[in-house]
Order: C-alpha cells, then structure tokens, then sequence
C-alpha cells in the first residue's frame, strides 16, 4: 500500500470515500488482525464498515496535508478497542443495544456541542438588538410579548428579528456541514 495524502482523495471537492475503501481495506484489516484480540469475521467487517462512516461523517475536519494511513490507522485503533470493551462487557442483547444507544447519545451531544459554539460565535458578530432577542427567545425562554416590553420594541419586530436571525444561522451551520436532519 502506498500511503497518499488526503488532498489525493480530494475530487470536485469531494472526499471519493471509494477510492479510499480501496486503498486502505486490507491494511484496516491487517490493523484489526494486529491487535490479535480474535474478533470475529462479522465484527472485523463492522469495524471495517466503522472506519469508513467515521471518516465519512468527520470528512470536515480532516487536515488534508496528514497522511491517509495515520487517519485510518488511529480510527480503526480507537474502534478496535470500543469493539473489544462492548464484547467483553456484553451479556445480553438488551446490554449491547444500552451501549450501542449511549454512543449514539455521545455522538449527538457532541453535535450538539460543536453546533452551540458556532451558533454562540455568529451571535457575537450580529448587532446587539438582534441577539439579544435571539437570546431572549432561545435562552432564556421569554415569550415574544415578554421581550417586546423588556427590549421596548413591537412584537412583529421582535418576531421580525427572530426570522432572520434563524435564517442567518440556518446558513451558515449549513456551509459548515450541518444539515437539518442533524
């Protein structure tokens, strides 16, 4: 296998996630088989399966100047061992699924997270008026009637505010990768 950088994989701005599977499989493989934790042939093609969604889903914050191999090889290393601990602590179907939702659940806070800053960050830079409704209404969960007597304003402005502040930030946590079904 020879090792490429990530722009390499870069097509129409795109990251061909094919060409990628092609590339690395055996050598996710050889890493799993490495490990020598004994997996079965199932859960090795899961973890295979895993590496490539991970990458897919974080294909923004790749540095594309790294090597493929040390994105790959940290992933299916860090997989690796979350497969071993769910198999060694798992009794039952019902346990898996508690764990398997629990990781879910830490992907989507995580989102979330990343979300709230980049929501908290574009508020900064928008007139105070403006994100003090925002604020008002989200945060601190006034009515739209509370903040128009509080910030001395009518309520279609208010409500005025609220529409564009929304649509600005809808805009731009789409241009960095979040869509509405996240």
């Amino acid at each position: 296998m020879k090792d490429r950088k990530i722009y390499s994989y870069i097509e129409n701005n795109k990251l061909n996630i094919e060409e990628i599977m092609k590339d690395y499989t055996n050598y996710i493989y050889t890493i799993i088989r490495n490990f020598n934790l004994n997996l079965s042939k199932e859960d090795s093609e899961e973890v295979v399966l895993d590496v490539f969604m991970v990458l897919w889903k974080n294909k923004e914050k790749l540095d594309i100047n790294r090597s493929m191999s040390a994105y790959i090889g940290g992933i299916t290393k860090n997989l690796i061992k979350y497969k071993f601990r769910q198999i060694k602590d798992t009794n039952n179907i019902e346990d898996f699924e508690e764990k398997l939702a629990d990781f879910t659940n830490i992907e989507t806070i995580l989102i979330q997270n990343q979300k709230q800053k980049i929501i908290l960050d574009e508020l900064e830079k928008m007139k105070k008026e403006d994100k003090d409704v925002f604020i008002e209404y989200y945060y601190d969960n006034c009515s739209i009637k509370e903040i128009s007597k509080k910030l001395n304003m009518s309520e279609s402005k208010v409500k005025s505010k609220l529409f564009r502040v929304r649509k600005k930030l809808s805009k731009v946590l789409k241009e960095r990768g979040y869509g509405y079904d996240e």
